[in-house]
């Protein structure tokens, strides 16, 4: 009866989030998107019935065995994206309360994705794809983002097997010509941060191609040639500044190496934010675009970590991102009836999407939430609301010149 009264209340909790009123501020509407993003993934997979539950739309002519593939999609990129939120902890607010709900319902999500004997174990080997080793790099990123309160809150049983699961890809061959080489890297990254027993080989190699691969004012090649998307962001920039840091904090990395890559990450938000138009739209540029506002993964982390560059005040960045996610989410067709998100970029549309994506990609867009891992009385939260950039050029206000970085 526990169980079923379990099942109930989160069902109910999601049925909350649909129903709730309009947020009065910037922050409770994006936590309530966020929310509502989440919730199918996270309260299914607690439960155990996250594989009999989650739809499986898949792009026009996709390509891969999709029930071998997208459950760990769908949570790793929901993990990456929802931990900063959960590392602010227990509290005694309104919205403590629901981060309570939240850790409790995550970490039993981690407990039935990492188990052998659960319905909702996923696949972690490349027996059929190689697309887990993406996700599980994704769900090692999200761990990182939360070590207090995912990692250190988990069973000795269930941190041996999330090791062993991480470990396990190590049987995938990363591509060594592309992003990929950052996934098999962060796997490593998360090893040494949890004391896993990580291979440096991976981390040295993916650190020494991602550098080679720049291309100047703040952008990466996704391998030698240069690419007009958002890998900088869905992906590259994020990854390495992150990969970079945990080796310094271990003391087995370059500070100088970490700071120059955070300072191209730095030039990389200017960009972004000034990409932002008055109305909150932005360049459909690239492929990947149903990962939606994970197009700003780097911004919002930038703001996370409270690295913002000197020309940006944190609250016209809190003001544009909102108002992207606002044209994003609102569009008619995002959910489907029972909360799921549906392929598309502003609404349902199939036809955008990659041969490579399915339901369980598309949760790469609550990265774009990582400023949520901020508390509310952070400025970047509680400061007036401020004009961006773009805002600000159009109405004939004085702006500062742009320029580009020589490093």
């Amino acid at each position: 009866m526990a169980g079923i009264a379990g099942s109930l209340k989160t069902d109910k909790s999601m049925l909350a989030d649909l129903a709730a009123p309009p947020p009065v501020n910037d922050r409770a509407y994006n936590l309530a998107l966020l929310l509502r993003i989440c919730r199918p993934v996270i309260t299914h997979l607690s439960n155990g019935k996250l594989v009999a539950n989650m739809p499986t739309e898949v792009a026009p002519h996709y390509s891969k065995p999709v029930h071998k593939v997208t459950y760990l999609e769908a949570f790793g990129r929901t993990l990456a994206g929802l931990a900063p939120w959960l590392e602010l902890g227990p509290d005694n607010t309104m919205e403590g309360s629901k981060r309570i709900e939240m850790l409790e319902l995550t970490r039993k999500a981690i407990a039935q994705a990492v188990d052998p004997s659960s319905p909702d174990f996923m696949n972690f080997t490349g027996q059929f794809d190689a697309q887990p080793l993406v996700d599980g790099a994704f769900l090692a990123h999200g761990l990182i983002r939360a070590p207090e309160q995912l990692w250190k809150q988990l069973s000795d049983r269930t941190q041996q097997q999330t090791v062993d699961a991480l470990k396990s890809l190590r049987s995938i061959k990363a591509f060594s010509t592309n992003n990929w080489v950052l996934f098999a890297a962060m796997i490593e990254i998360a090893l040494l941060q949890f004391g896993g027993g990580w291979d440096r080989k991976p981390v040295d190699f993916a650190i020494e191609k991602i550098m080679e691969w720049y291309k100047g004012d703040s952008m990466y090649g996704d391998g030698p040639h240069f690419h007009y998307d958002y890998y900088n962001s869905f992906v590259i920039q994020p990854m390495l500044v992150d990969v970079l840091k945990v080796l310094v904090d271990k003391g087995e990395g370059s500070k100088e190496q970490y700071e120059l890559a955070l300072k191209r990450m730095q030039r990389y938000g200017a960009i972004l934010e000034r990409q932002i138009s008055p109305e909150g739209t932005f360049p459909v540029v690239g492929r990947s675009m149903p990962y939606r506002n994970s197009a700003f993964q780097a911004l919002t982390q930038l703001a996370l970590e409270g690295k913002l560059p000197a020309e940006l005040q944190p609250a016209q960045v809190r003001c544009a991102l909102t108002a992207v996610n606002k044209r994003l989410f609102e569009a008619p067709g995002t959910f489907d009836k029972n909360g799921w998100l549906q392929i598309g970029f502003c609404g349902h549309q199939p036809e955008i999407a990659d041969v490579y994506t399915s339901t369980g990609s598309l949760y790469l867009c609550t990265t774009g939430f990582l400023d949520l891992g901020l508390p509310a009385h952070d400025p970047y939260w509680s400061a007036p609301a401020a004009e961006w950039t773009a805002q600000k050029v159009w109405k004939g206000k004085s702006v500062d010149k742009d320029h580009a970085i020589s490093i």
